[in-house]
């Protein structure tokens, strides 16, 4: 349930540096301002995302009914303790740091691990392809929310809970009237919209509905003029590889804490 699926590849924290040797540089976007990136739960929270944020300028987070995600502006004593208050005792919060987190007592961490952060700036991302006969890929609704928790239960893409399509759209692919995979939009900032929640039913893996999904969702992005992004844990390399045969590039690492309030 506290599993959480994000992105990048072996470059230095902080590092702007895209590695891509696939991607020819003459069909990449211009290079958006980044610095947003470094801090993307609490950009998103501040902008794009400030209607849903709960909080206030030293700690913000989304309504539980859509995730733990929370952001602070920095690692302060101060900023953690405004933290708390949104916790509230025994309550959970997933953080993305710049550095190797450090709470202060008080706190239990649950998870933690170095992530990669990925963006795709080639402006043409493959077109989903091989899908077997009997899918298809479709925006998912209101309707499709029973069908979409159920999926993210079963293969814990990260954490999803019944408010979480609030936050973007989201795509599905469907055999049979049954939904057996999916992914959507997340995080997003006035520039960037991240890529989230992608996961297939166990019964339906090794058919590249996860990449297909990725791609369809990428490219919803970049059709209303924003940049994707995505996370992922660095030791998720089949991951790292498919991400990157979909012109995502790497840009730096962010730490995952996912603490618990005690106090």
């Amino acid at each position: 349930m506290l599993t959480l699926l994000f992105m990048m590849f072996s470059v230095q924290a902080g590092s702007p540096q895209l590695r891509h040797p696939a991607v020819d540089a003459r069909h990449l976007l211009p290079m958006p301002d980044t610095t947003p990136l470094d801090n993307p739960i609490w950009s998103a929270l501040r902008t794009e995302h400030a209607a849903l944020a709960l909080g206030d300028g030293l700690a913000r987070r989304y309504p539980i009914q859509i995730g733990p995600l929370a952001g602070m502006p920095d690692t302060s004593a101060t900023s953690y303790e405004a933290l708390r208050d949104l916790a509230g005792k025994g309550g959970i919060v997933g953080l993305f740091l710049q550095d190797r987190p450090a709470p202060p007592s008080g706190w239990t961490m649950l998870r933690d691990g170095t992530m990669y952060q990925m963006i795709c700036l080639a402006p043409e991302l493959p077109d989903p392809a091989g899908l077997a006969p009997g899918a298809e890929i479709v925006q998912l609704t209101g309707a499709d929310v029973p069908a979409m928790v159920e999926l993210a239960r079963l293969t814990e893409p990260g954490p999803f809970n019944d408010r979480t399509p609030e936050l973007g759209a989201f795509f599905g692919i469907k055999r049979n009237g049954r939904l057996v995979a999916m992914a959507g939009e997340r995080l997003r900032l006035p520039e960037f919209v991240e890529v989230s929640a992608v996961c297939t039913h166990p019964e339906a893996r090794g058919r590249g509905y996860g990449s297909a999904l990725t791609a369809t969702v990428a490219r919803h992005i970049c059709r209303n003029s924003r940049t994707p992004i995505l996370h992922l844990f660095a030791a998720n390399q089949p991951a790292l590889r498919v991400y990157s045969g979909l012109g995502f590039a790497v840009r730096r690492t962010l730490e995952l804490a996912v603490m618990q309030n005690e106090l």
